[in-house]
């Protein structure tokens, strides 16, 4: 937008309506989910693989929409965030992506044959991370390149790059639940239970933007209790907090690395690119983690400190990126 470009936002579920609500004055197109059923026991792996055909339709069906859209819209570019369908062989199409190489205890080889037959469909391929040591991705990024199309490491993005925090310490964490159910209210409830017995002084932001009710077990003196936070006022509130208590999504970490906040993390139980962020960067001796099941709020706590966080500056200028990108006419297939 900020190089004078039009642009159209298409998205599914949640996304669609945080996305609306940041961006008013854009254009949106609702886009089918993928319907991903998960587990109680944690056991994601065998789960994803059985699902497989269904996941497999959805990406077919969510081609012909994309299709239907370059045509209507008169697109002349297409940047999809993990989006396996989103290609095009009538306009330049790139794939956002930090999981290049799935990490799964079952069927890793098949599912990477997958993964890498449905992002070589995209003209390039942009990477949110560095390409160099001290990364944020780790294997799902960096095991090695894809031959078949150009890979750019374009740096972590985050809506809080260049923002600046308060020095104002006023909770001791805060923690910030999401993810898909039934693990978002298991882990919520488990901090909640926790943190009563304690006089730590938590804010918690439950994920929940379309809820408008606090549930009667998050009702604490000790908690603040957000169904959802602005963009700003989340800001606020983790700057005034010691660390923060979250999953490990990337999404999460790499808003983590540009504050340059302390964390501890708490991958959601089965999903493995979680896990294995979370092993990673406690072997990194970026943050603690520790799991759903062995989850204690005050050791997290204690053991956090002696582990250092990470910080990024970025260096590129994602918006000149784009723009050169633009210019030199990324080749169709």
């Amino acid at each position: 937008m900020d190089l004078g470009h039009d642009v159209i936002i298409a998205a599914d579920n949640a996304p669609f309506n945080l996305l609306k609500t940041t961006f008013p004055q854009l254009q949106f197109v609702q886009l089918p989910g993928y319907i991903i059923r998960y587990t109680t026991n944690g056991r994601m792996s065998l789960k994803m693989l059985q699902q497989l055909p269904g996941l497999l339709r959805s990406i077919k069906k969510e081609h012909r929409l994309l299709q239907n859209i370059i045509n209507e819209y008169k697109i002349d570019l297409v940047i999809s965030d993990n989006r396996y369908g989103c290609w095009s062989q009538e306009v330049p199409s790139i794939f956002i992506t930090h999981q290049l190489f799935i990490q799964a205890p079952y069927g890793k080889k098949w599912l990477n044959k997958i993964n890498h037959h449905f992002i070589q469909k995209f003209n390039e391929c942009w990477v949110p991370d560095i390409e160099t040591e001290n990364n944020l991705s780790g294997n799902l990024s960096h095991t090695k390149k894809l031959n078949k199309i150009p890979t750019f490491f374009i740096e972590p993005l985050s809506r809080f790059s260049d923002k600046e925090l308060s020095s104002e310490q006023k909770y001791d964490a805060f923690v910030v639940i999401s993810g898909p159910e039934p693990q978002r209210t298991v882990f919520e409830s488990l901090v909640a239970k926790q943190a009563e017995k304690t006089a730590l002084k938590l804010v918690l932001v439950r994920g929940l933007p379309s809820e408008n009710i606090i549930p009667e077990y998050l009702h604490s003196e000790n908690i603040e209790v957000h169904n959802h936070l602005p963009t700003e006022l989340f800001l606020e509130k983790i700057g005034q907090s010691k660390l923060v208590v979250s999953r490990a999504g990337y999404s999460t970490i790499m808003d983590l690395a540009v504050l340059g906040k302390k964390a501890v993390l708490v991958p959601t139980p089965g999903q493995t690119e979680q896990e294995y962020l979370a092993r990673y960067h406690f072997e990194k001796q970026h943050y603690y983690t520790q799991t759903q099941q062995e989850f204690g709020l005050e050791e997290a706590i204690k053991n956090s400190n002696s582990f250092k966080g990470i910080q990024f500056k970025n260096q590129v200028d994602l918006g000149l990126f784009l723009e050169e990108r633009i210019k030199i006419k990324i080749p169709i297939k």
